[in-house]
């Protein structure tokens, strides 16, 4: 990667150039953004894998720059305008908008009132209009009077369109438009739609609206643009024609020339049509969508932070569960899940209205709990879930066994999947989302890498975002927190084994299909004989599978293969077995890291496969905690200002945290409601489903909207 680059990336994401130049080369090499972050330190310099992310990102980036750039200069270089000094500025451009300035004279164009003017050969008039000789414009305009052209007027006119152009197509110009344009205000007023619309309501706050573009809050912004989308709102900034054009006069005459006395006035027309008809409506676009572009970028590392979260969220494990999907007319379903997740038994009860059917519904359930022995139980949060949870008070649960509260985010958008399809296909959708809720809470990460991350309700403005950035982050926070937390090689969906590094759909189908073939897996090696996984795969894919019950411990650990040989010498220098020293943190804190330097193998290395082999495969999510909400709420109506309730964070964005205090709506902390000393960033305060304190500030029944203050 060429230099230029390097160091811009380096400059953007505050890091050295090495690491910078170490990334790409590894990239080169095709190494993943996982193995690189856990086994690569010391040519990362310890980077994380969100940094590491970031990196990849900037080299794509500027891979397709570089692609860009060859084909401009050829189109440039064909029309025999490439000057040594234009090649050298677009060759070193690190700038996408730089860029495209300086091909913009060339691009080729649709028909303008330009390209008409030069069809009737008034380009040698636009000349002379810029040329300091001319002392007679009108004179000198005559000579193009021709056909096409019926006065001189028009041939001037046609001459002042050429000189449009050309202003509106000089990067100088271009540039110092954006940078004053980006002081400006963002101005925005209702349409005649938004009066008539019901729709438009949500948008009221925006109806006469003016900020400074630059001090607009990301979820604002959003909000703005969805409603221009929307036809509710007109959009714009309130430039300064008179100031603008002043000063795209001087910077286009900065750079061509300044014209005679007596074909300024020409030039100005030109430059002020340019301004109105070409720079501010193009130039208020591109600086209104860079905006946009920084606050698509701020929330999609909120979603993707809270989506880490959310797949970090703590695992009962492998408990015996039952799911219940609960509902009102068309009952609760219930599914009873082994410690794997596969489904023993599944049934429907009616403890609710209309039905009531209380007493069979309390047999069946207390039934099911006896006969598969139960150890956990899940509800999920959606409609008839706090009826749900009452009525389970009623069941008589083991000593050990706990009931918890389940988000459904998605669970119906994956019981009408293929994958739902391909694991229960002679079961229905009720049964499958049931499963689903189970088997969130025995393992989180492995059921929700199986839905669309913008279907979990933890994001903020998703479908407005630039969509492609989103789909960077969002894979990246999957693959970086399935690599965090390990695979077991036994039992792993191909849903769930896709993520690991250097894998893939399509590897992942053969290595399920070999298991199910061979009866499983003895060891990390026998990864090798799986159907096109070669060793490439194999570096980038084995420290991160587990082997449960290999004769080499190593292979359930986070210790890559290639490093094994460095825990033989140490268990050797120590006098003990492998076995022996796995797991012993005795024997580990012995251990004298700096004894196995090599030029190949570093300390951050060594101190990571010491810190593995004291506690080997520990799993990073917190352990599960339970939690009750407050029985003496049932609906919006019970709602006092001042009351203090428990609650679960269940979104976090810019402006606040969504809670859920066991209604059907959620109450919203406002970032002002956070801290003591006003608004606070609420990714910093709290955390995705932790169990918080809240006090209720205010209750809107009409729009059935609560406003809490964190405690």
């Amino acid at each position: 990667m060429k230099e230029i680059y390097i160091n811009h990336i380096a400059g953007i994401l505050q890091v050295k150039a090495w690491q910078v130049e170490n990334c790409a080369d590894m990239f080169a090499e095709g190494n993943t953004i996982p193995f690189i972050s856990r086994y690569r330190k010391e040519k990362t310099g310890g980077m994380d894998d969100a940094t590491v992310a970031e990196v990849k990102h900037w080299v794509d980036v500027f891979e397709e720059m570089e692609t860009r750039k060859a084909t401009i200069l050829k189109v440039i270089g064909d029309a025999g305008a490439l000057t040594p000094e234009l090649e050298d500025r677009i060759g070193n451009c690190v700038s996408s908008t730089e860029l495209e300035d300086l091909y913009l004279p060339w691009r080729p164009k649709r028909r303008t009132r330009a390209t008409v003017a030069k069809s009737l050969g008034l380009e040698p008039l636009a000349d002379a209009l810029l040329d300091k000789r001319t002392a007679d414009p009108l004179r000198v305009a005559a000579g193009f009077v021709r056909e096409g052209v019926a006065t001189a007027e028009d041939a001037l006119a046609g001459a002042r369109d050429i000189i449009a152009e050309r202003v509106a197509e000089t990067a100088a110009v271009r540039e110092n438009q954006r940078a004053s344009f980006r002081l400006r205000r963002l101005v925005t007023k209702a349409t005649k739609a938004a009066a008539s619309d019901p729709e438009a309501a949500k948008y009221r706050s925006y109806f006469e609206y003016s900020m400074p573009l630059s001090r607009i809050q990301a979820h604002n912004l959003l909000a703005i643009l969805r409603a221009q989308n929307e036809g509710f709102l007109s959009v714009g900034l309130d430039t300064d024609p008179e100031k603008c054009s002043a000063k795209a006069y001087y910077d286009f005459c900065k750079e061509t020339g300044f014209p005679s006395p007596s074909c300024a006035f020409q030039v100005h027309q030109a430059v002020d049509d340019a301004f109105d008809r070409l720079i501010e409506p193009s130039i208020s676009g591109e600086v209104i969508r860079e905006a946009k572009q920084k606050a698509d970028i701020e929330s999609i590392g909120i979603f993707g932070d809270n989506l880490r979260q959310l797949l970090l969220s703590p695992p009962v494990g492998q408990k015996v569960t039952l799911a219940v999907d609960p509902g009102f007319r068309n009952g609760c379903k219930l599914a009873v899940l082994d410690g794997n997740g596969n489904l023993l038994d599944h049934t429907i009860i009616f403890p609710h209205p209309p039905q009531n059917d209380k007493v069979k519904a309390l047999l069946t359930v207390q039934g099911l709990i006896d006969r598969y022995r139960v150890e956990a139980v899940a509800v999920g949060n959606g409609t008839a879930s706090r009826e749900t949870m009452e009525f389970l008070r009623r069941v008589d649960l083991p000593e050990e066994c706990k009931v918890w509260t389940i988000s459904e985010d998605g669970a119906s958008i994956y019981s009408a999947s293929e994958v739902a399809r391909e694991e229960f296909p002679d079961e229905d959708v009720t049964v499958r989302g049931a499963v689903s809720i189970g088997r969130r809470l025995q393992d989180p990460l492995s059921e929700l890498v199986k839905i669309d991350p913008k279907n979990l309700g933890v994001g903020q403005y998703q479908h407005d975002v630039d969509q492609g950035l989103l789909k960077e982050k969002l894979d990246n926070t999957v693959e970086a927190c399935v690599n965090a937390v390990g695979v077991n090689l036994g039992t792993a969906s191909p849903y769930l084994l896709q993520y690991v590094a250097g894998i893939g759909p399509s590897l992942a189908r053969s290595i399920v299909s070999y298991r199910a073939s061979a009866g499983g897996f003895k060891s990390r090696e026998q990864l090798l004989e799986v159907p096109r996984l070669g060793p490439r795969a194999y570096q980038q894919c084995a420290g991160f599978l587990r082997v449960k019950g290999a004769s080499n411990p190593l292979d359930d650990s986070a210790v890559h293969p290639e490093s094994y040989f460095i825990v033989d010498r140490m268990a050797a220098d120590l006098g003990v077995s492998v076995r022996d020293l796995v797991g012993n943190q005795e024997l580990c804190s012995k251990i004298d890291p700096s004894r196995y330097v090599t030029p190949d193998v570093g300390l951050p290395t060594l101190n990571d496969i010491v810190k593995e082999l004291a506690k080997p495969g520990l799993d990073p999510r917190e352990a599960v905690t339970e939690f009750a909400f407050a029985d003496y709420i049932h609906s919006i109506d019970d709602l006092r200002p001042g009351m203090e309730l428990p609650g679960i964070i269940t979104n976090i964005t810019a402006f606040g945290a969504f809670v859920d205090i066991g209604l059907h709506e959620n109450g919203l902390i406002h970032s002002s409601q956070m801290g003591k000393g006003g608004h606070a960033d609420p990714s910093k305060v709290v955390k995705l489903h932790q169990q918080v304190r809240v006090s209720v500030l205010n209750v809107d029944l009409e729009r059935g909207r609560i406003g809490l203050r964190l405690l």
